[in-house]
């Protein structure tokens, strides 16, 4: 049977020596920090770039009723 890649990560993890398993715990927090804050710009961005049609008076009786 073939592992997914969170049971070969878990594997190699349980093999590894504690000093590493430090390390891929950081970078694994790295990479989430990395990614939350990523999107988070993406909306942010968005948002500003979007406002204009939004803020529009066809949209506002587009959605008057909701």
């Amino acid at each position: 049977m073939m592992m997914n890649s969170k049971d070969l990560i878990i594997h190699e993890l349980q093999q590894a020596p504690d000093f590493l398993v430090e390390e891929v715990l950081d970078f694994l927090q790295f990479l989430k920090r990395k990614h939350s804050t990523e999107r988070i710009e993406i909306t942010v961005l968005s948002e500003s770039s979007l406002s204009k049609d939004w803020l529009s008076q066809e949209e506002e009786e587009a959605w008057q009723d909701l």
